[in-house]
């Protein structure tokens, strides 16, 4: 009996570390990644540097992903949150206002093309007024919904 619950616990220790994104997916390199300002490096090979509550990012850090891509700025329990940027390896880049790591609120995203959204995002998308620059200089102001443009806007 004793055995079989000792098995119990290991199954379910296990499976809570596999369903855990907590369950050391990355290893501090230096400094505090608890509570403080530290350097964790993820065992995909990104890497945040910055400040840590409680063991997520949060304050002002700098995350690298494996594959190029760039944010800087605030964080909250872990997420983007506050002001930052971000560039994709492929170029693209957001600059603005960030809740619960999306795009919302405030912020410019600039296309691989050259074309440039500024306005309002709400949850990722573009949602509310806004302007969208061509990258020969035509403007189009109007208002968006869910990442679209509505029909009614101005062409300059």
């Amino acid at each position: 009996m004793n055995n079989l619950k000792s098995l119990f616990i290991i199954i379910f220790l296990v499976i809570f570390c596999l369903c855990s994104t907590s369950c050391f997916d990355y290893k501090c390199t230096q400094g505090d990644c608890k509570n403080g300002f530290g350097t964790a490096v993820y065992i995909n090979g990104d890497e945040y540097v910055g400040e840590w509550k409680e063991g997520k990012q949060h304050g002002q850090g700098t995350f690298v992903y494996e594959d190029g891509s760039k944010y800087v700025g605030e964080w909250k329990d872990g997420k983007m949150n506050g002001r930052g940027t971000k560039t994709w390896a492929s170029g693209v880049k957001y600059v603005g206002e960030w809740k619960d790591g999306k795009q919302h609120g405030k912020g410019t995203y600039t296309y691989a093309d050259g074309s440039k959204y500024s306005g309002e995002w709400e949850d990722g998308k573009e949602n509310g007024k806004g302007t969208l620059t061509s990258p020969d200089g035509r403007k189009y102001s109007g208002v968006w919904k869910d990442g679209k443009m509505l029909p009614k806007g101005s062409e300059q």
